[in-house]
């Protein structure tokens, strides 16, 4: 049986203007997008995950 994949998570805010250099960023350090959310106040959150070492 393979064991179960194991994962870290994180959040970033997105600045607009930056948002490109933000996710190629975080994806050269191994992180994968897996959502974005609009907050209350306008402002975008990244959610990332990536395998856990």
């Amino acid at each position: 049986m393979t064991p179960m994949a194991k994962w870290e998570y994180a959040t970033a805010p997105l600045i607009v203007h930056a948002t490109q250099q933000i996710l190629n960023n975080w994806g050269e350090d191994g992180w994968e997008l897996v959502q974005t959310v609009v907050m209350p106040d306008g402002n975008l959150v990244a959610y990332f995950k990536r395998p856990k070492e």
